[in-house]
């Protein structure tokens, strides 16, 4: 899918009009967050039993606002949710947010955060029926920020290859199935799944599998029977032979009163095999931030590396740019 705001409500809108016999499936890439962007495939149905699981998991539908890009999945949901309510969405850089009560808008974790600053933003979000909050990590005080402010929120989890969000505060939609695999890697299974990615059959072959979707992602199921996503499964840093859950280690960072962004990577070091690198926006110094995570796990999870940025670099959908990131640190030989 691609081609500006209006162009990719109106070509969805041909879209999902279409005849059964012309269910061509739509191009969705992939962020390329690790890597080179996939493009993958989805059926109208997929979409479509998505658009539907999530209206009744939120128990309601009606006109939601495109402040992400349309071309990404997330975007793409905002635009096939609010025609299948029979609104055209609002497009928050041109229209400003709707006047009224009971929209519905989805954001990810950065937007968030800096309009939870704005007080016209916040006033605004108190009015929204229901913000999904999808496409990265959730912390805690993020979502405790929101709630102090009265603004309604539902994390959500899945990518393009599921049609977007799939799980909602932990609970897969109506038909979705979650399982855990090797290492607590995810599984998803279900009508929203994709179909295949195009032009990479062997690559499909091997995260299709049995009707289930094989995840990058590894979680857990807490007592409460809600998938908790711990991190990619790329994101656990081997270093000097220990495990450290990147995610983690970025989440506790955030936490810091002196620190407004972080995230947490590992690099190649000599000595080490992997060290933990900490890219923070804020003022506390190595030595403060290394306290401050042993301070909550242990001591050997703190990073041995500090990167300071004026701004976490980010794609195009609103995520961390983890390419980006990498490339501001020189890995020691």
């Amino acid at each position: 899918m691609r081609g500006g705001p209006d162009e990719v409500v109106e070509r969805t809108r041909r879209w999902l009009s279409a005849a059964d016999g012309e269910d061509a499936p739509v191009v969705v890439e992939t962020s390329g967050s690790t890597g080179t962007p996939k493009r993958v495939l989805l059926t109208r149905d997929a979409l479509l039993a998505s658009v539907r699981a999530s209206a009744a998991r939120v128990g309601a539908s009606g006109r939601w606002v495109l402040a992400l890009p349309p071309t990404y999945v997330a975007g793409l949901q905002v635009v096939a949710r609010s025609l299948v309510a029979g609104h055209p969405p609002a497009l928050l850089e041109r229209d400003g947010w709707p006047p009224g009560e009971g929209w519905f808008v989805s954001l990810v974790p950065t937007q968030l955060t800096r309009m939870l600053a704005s007080p016209p933003d916040v006033a605004a979000l108190r009015r929204a029926h229901t913000v999904l909050l999808g496409g990265g990590p959730i912390g805690a005080a993020l979502r405790e920020r929101a709630a102090e402010a009265g603004v309604h929120v539902v994390a959500t989890y899945g990518s393009a290859e599921t049609a977007g969000g799939c799980v909602y505060d932990g609970l897969p939609l109506d038909g979705v199935g979650v399982a855990l695999g090797d290492g607590g890697r995810i599984r998803i299974a279900g009508p929203t799944l994709f179909s295949g990615y195009d032009g990479q059959p062997d690559l499909t072959a091997q995260v299709l599998v049995g009707g289930w979707f094989l995840t990058s992602d590894a979680g857990r199921i807490d007592e409460d029977g809600r998938l908790v996503v711990i991190g990619r499964v790329d994101d656990v840093i081997v270093t000097g032979g220990l495990n450290v859950p990147g995610p983690a280690v970025a989440e506790r960072l955030r936490q810091h009163p002196d620190v407004v962004a972080a995230e947490v990577l590992g690099v190649p070091d000599a000595e080490w095999g992997n060290q933990v690198v900490a890219f923070v926006v804020g003022t506390p110094d190595l030595d403060h931030l290394r306290d401050w995570v042993a301070g909550a796990h242990p001591r050997a999870w703190a990073p041995g590396r500090l990167v300071r940025l004026d701004a976490i670099p980010l794609l195009a959908n609103g995520k961390p740019d983890r390419q980006a990131l990498l490339g501001l640190v020189e890995p020691r030989r």
